[in-house]
């Protein structure tokens, strides 16, 4: 099936059942559609019993096996799932060059990989082609612990790997109100709350979709949300505000959730990772044309906001749980996330959006 511009394999129920899940098959096209037959193969096999008989995807030796060695292990498995996915992703663009090849192949050269990540630069962006190599130095390395190679024979040793700058868009408290109620006002009662309570808890996307009922804690005015990040698994206590109170209530009562995840698309749906930044840029399209800012950006909002209040690396690392801080292993030790430090982070914001707006102004 489609979506936008991407094509999809959409399992039934009965596969579903068995253990398959929707694959994101690419752009709509040829390539997308060489995807989807190949799982609806795989699904056919599984009917007839006869996935035992399927030849080995990848030859023996090469990359594409270790890496399936490795996925099988308690150490893939013991992954964030977004670090799982984050190779997966890089994966998808380093199987059909690199795939079915030994480490060692002469074809596996400096060269190539250089002009590879060139590729990858050029097609999608500088920080895909980023990402592709740092993901195949840690194949490398899980390749040599396999006895595949040689750990410092990696040909992308000799490749400087430029991260890419990071990104500097952000959000103001105004613009993120106008989003919410917009969105409200055009039936995407689910993305107004994600918005309202992104803007407040300075969650990422990934750990707003895990918002439940059951992570809700305290009472009233003083609710908050309480969770382990989805991407550092640190905990991490989302405070809001009256107003996102508010909102959260009326969209409770609305479209009430007892069991699962909170934030749900128009159709029922729970928020996928693509569903999610669909809507949200649909919304901000009709709101702001050309604007190119996205729900993540808020997180960064948040946290500009809190260093120009005043607020220490530590108490926004607290509110973010992550390591903008120095040391987070240090920060971990010697303060744990606690509702106090957050609530600082908040009341730093507060002052910073104060002051942010008075420079604007003047």
């Amino acid at each position: 099936m489609k979506k936008g511009k991407y094509g999809y394999w959409q399992p039934t129920k009965p596969m579903r059942d068995a253990g398959f899940a929707a694959v994101r098959c690419g752009l709509d096209g040829a390539a997308a559609w060489a995807v989807a037959a190949e799982w609806n193969e795989r699904w056919q096999r599984h009917r007839a019993g006869k996935a035992q008989d399927a030849p080995p995807e990848f030859p023996a030796g090469s990359l594409g096996e270790a890496f399936n060695r490795y996925r099988a292990t308690v150490e893939w498995t013991a992954k964030k799932p977004r670090t799982r996915e984050e190779w997966e992703r890089a994966w998808a663009r380093i199987k059909p060059v690199f795939g079915d090849l030994a480490p060692t192949d002469p074809e596996v050269s400096l060269e190539t990989l250089s002009r590879f990540r060139q590729m990858v630069a050029n097609n999608v962006s500088l920080r895909e082609a980023h990402r592709v190599i740092k993901i195949w130095r840690a194949l490398w390395n899980v390749c040599s612990a396999l006895q595949y190679c040689h750990g410092k024979a990696d040909p992308s040793s000799g490749i400087r790997n430029r991260a890419p700058k990071a990104r500097q868009a952000s959000w103001r408290e105004g613009e993120a109100v106008r989003q919410a109620k917009h969105a409200w006002r055009k039936g995407y009662r689910g993305l107004a709350v994600s918005i309202a309570i992104a803007w407040d808890t300075q969650f990422s996307p990934v750990d707003l979709r895990q918002l439940t009922i059951a992570a809700m804690k305290g009472s009233d005015h003083s609710r908050y949300f309480d969770i382990g990040r989805a991407k550092s698994g640190r905990d991490a206590l989302g405070t809001m505000s009256r107003r996102t109170l508010r909102l959260l209530d009326a969209y409770l009562k609305l479209e009430p959730c007892e069991v699962g995840a909170i934030l749900r698309n128009r159709s029922g749906a729970v928020y996928s990772r693509f569903t999610m930044p669909d809507d949200f840029r649909t919304v901000c399209e009709s709101l702001f044309p050309g604007d190119r800012r996205t729900l993540a950006d808020m997180r960064r909002s948040g946290a500009i906001e809190a260093m120009a209040g005043g607020a220490l690396a530590g108490t926004v690392s607290a509110k973010m749980a992550n390591t903008i801080d120095t040391s987070n292993a240090l920060h971990a030790t010697y303060q744990p996330v606690d509702l106090a430090s957050v609530r600082s982070a908040d009341a730093a914001r507060r002052l910073g959006r104060k002051r942010i707006r008075e420079n604007e102004k003047g």
